[in-house]
């Protein structure tokens, strides 16, 4: 009975999208570099590679952002959205960091090794490697914001360099307002078509499984192939450096958050959902410390 009550209920109240602003909470245009002080980031070399590998994945982010507006061509409601809010703030994102590492770091050489990492990262941006189900790629999209939005709280919390913690709290608010969109959005397509949350389950996992074979992978590899003889004194090797800032990530990313952002889109009973959320944290804890 109080099932059916739950689901009157839902009915009363149809699931709508987020209202959609144009108006920026920030301008990378009205940020003063001049402010970065060089004494507490300079010799910071975790924070480098991760800065820039940053700078690489954001600024192509046109190359999937119009994959996915034409994926939603026929709800136009959502690709408004793609392209009038999340692609603008996803490049902006991108020429933020860039401006950062090229003020932070000006003896590396960014564009030419951002053009060789657009070499090698072009082809994989593909529309095969969107959901077929325009609901279910918004859940997806889920895990993919879940991921920005706790990897910039954590590179945040590495920062002790004022204007950079100043623009990751700006980045990181973006990626939970663009993740707050795709949620909605899904909730929106799924209840005209559901798709029942096993289905659900198996994409967000897959993208999951994705993430741990990510994108910042392939921008590593190009960070590390063009710094030249920055940090001489640091990591000797492709693996000893991805295994530091690998671990220096782990190490502090917020799984309680992780783990509620990814339970969102399974629209679970709320009670369910506060029993699973201890269990999966020290699960997602130990997957992260492996």
């Amino acid at each position: 009975m109080a099932r059916r009550s739950h689901a009157v209920a839902a009915q009363r109240r149809p699931h709508t999208a987020p209202a959609t602003s144009h108006a920026p909470r920030w301008r990378v245009d009205e940020v003063d570099w001049s402010r970065i002080d060089q004494r507490r980031i300079a010799g910071h070399e975790e924070l480098f590679y991760l800065l820039v590998s940053a700078s690489f994945i954001e600024s192509g982010s046109d190359l999937y952002t119009s994959n996915l507006a034409a994926h939603y061509a026929d709800h136009p409601e959502v690709a408004a959205w793609l392209q009038a809010q999340w692609e603008h703030e996803e490049l902006q994102h991108g020429r933020a960091f860039e401006l950062y590492v090229k003020a932070a770091w000006p003896d590396f050489p960014w564009q030419t090794a951002f053009e060789g990492f657009i070499a090698e990262y072009g082809p994989l941006c593909s529309m095969d490697e969107l959901e077929p189900n325009r609901a279910l790629e918004l859940a997806a999209r889920c895990v993919v914001e879940m991921g920005t939005t706790t990897y910039y709280q954590t590179l945040r919390s590495l920062s002790t360099e004022p204007l950079l913690t100043e623009l990751l709290g700006h980045i990181r608010a973006d990626e939970v307002n663009h993740y707050k969109h795709f949620l909605a959005y899904f909730k929106l397509l799924n209840a005209q078509r559901p798709a029942g949350r096993a289905r659900v389950a198996r994409v967000l996992y897959k993208r999951l499984l994705e993430l741990r074979e990510s994108d910042s992978d392939v921008a590593l590899r190009h960070v590390w192939a063009h710094k030249g003889g920055m940090f001489p004194q640091g990591a000797q090797s492709f693996e000893d450096i991805s295994q530091r800032v690998y671990r220096l990530v782990s190490s502090r990313l917020p799984a309680d958050q992780a783990v509620r952002m990814l339970l969102k889109p399974l629209q679970l009973p709320r009670r369910l959902e506060q029993w699973l959320q201890s269990p999966l944290e020290r699960l997602a804890r130990r997957v992260i410390a492996t």
